[in-house]
């Protein structure tokens, strides 16, 4: 699976912080490609050639900046880049180590070819480039779930039209079925200990602050739960959440099938 310009952009990444599987301690997101990439619509070839043109070249040159300093620094891995890259995007202040890291890397360019693509792809969906992630999530699965039913009127969306299908124009992405997602095998943490394990004396956990271990918590918190719950419910279980933030999130669990949204409330 050969990634695209549109991998590398915040939108496909707040996708795959929901959707993929959450390894190990640290929470590392894992990349699934049943989950993360066969159902992610991407804007493609709805976009310009143009906005296509645009993306394209912004990944080339940052896959070609990233292979050059590494040859330059063989010591430089990409884990260090790009932790550095997030800290100056969060405006932190950088070790000394940070700072060799971040001349060898350059990461200010690596950041900065990060928000052009970022802007690119944004324009290519027609979207504002600064949406919060809970609102990418909603949109992007109202979008999978037109693509369904374009699929199920015969209208076949490709990612390649030109190498999967040269006499069509579109390629099937489509959203998984909850009937699929109930037979699925139930994704695994990996040992990820679970912020509910680590509850206060009130018995209220507190509430991760990525995306990726917010969508892990409020998951196993229904799992835990004997019965389905309301959002005001699972927010009752995390430290100062307020159901409006929990709300989103759910539901754009429940759309995506990993969770059920019932009469009743939300449940695993």
């Amino acid at each position: 699976m050969k990634p695209t310009g549109a991998q590398w952009a915040r939108i496909h990444q707040a996708w795959v912080l929901a959707t993929g599987a959450i390894l190990g301690v640290g929470g590392t997101p894992r990349y699934n490609k049943s989950r993360c990439f066969d159902p992610f619509p991407f804007p493609f070839p709805d976009a310009t050639p143009a906005q296509q043109t645009r993306i394209r070249e912004l990944a080339e040159q940052l896959d070609a900046h990233r292979k050059r300093q590494q040859a330059q620094h063989p010591t430089l891995t990409l884990t260090d880049l790009y932790n550095v890259v997030e800290k100056l995007r969060a405006q932190q202040p950088l070790s000394p180590k940070d700072q060799q890291v971040n001349q060898q890397g350059l990461a200010s360019v690596v950041l900065s070819l990060h928000q052009q693509l970022d802007a690119a792809v944004a324009e290519a969906y027609g979207w504002p480039h600064d949406l919060p992630e809970a609102e990418l999530l909603q949109r992007l699965v109202r979008l999978n779930h037109e693509r369904a039913r374009e699929e199920q009127a015969g209208l076949v969306r490709y990612l390649r039209p030109a190498y999967q299908a040269p006499e069509q124009q579109q390629a099937a992405l489509s959203l998984p079925t909850p009937e699929a997602a109930a037979k699925a095998p139930k994704t695994k943490s990996s040992g990820s200990p679970s912020p509910l394990s680590e509850r206060g004396p009130g018995g209220e956990a507190p509430f991760p602050a990525e995306l990726a271990q917010q969508m892990q918590a409020l998951r196993d918190a229904l799992q835990q739960a004997a019965q389905p719950l309301t959002a005001a419910q699972v927010a009752a279980k995390f430290k100062r959440l307020k159901p409006e933030k929990v709300e989103p999130l759910l539901a754009t669990l429940a759309a995506l099938s990993l969770i059920r949204h019932t009469p009743e409330g939300y449940a695993a």
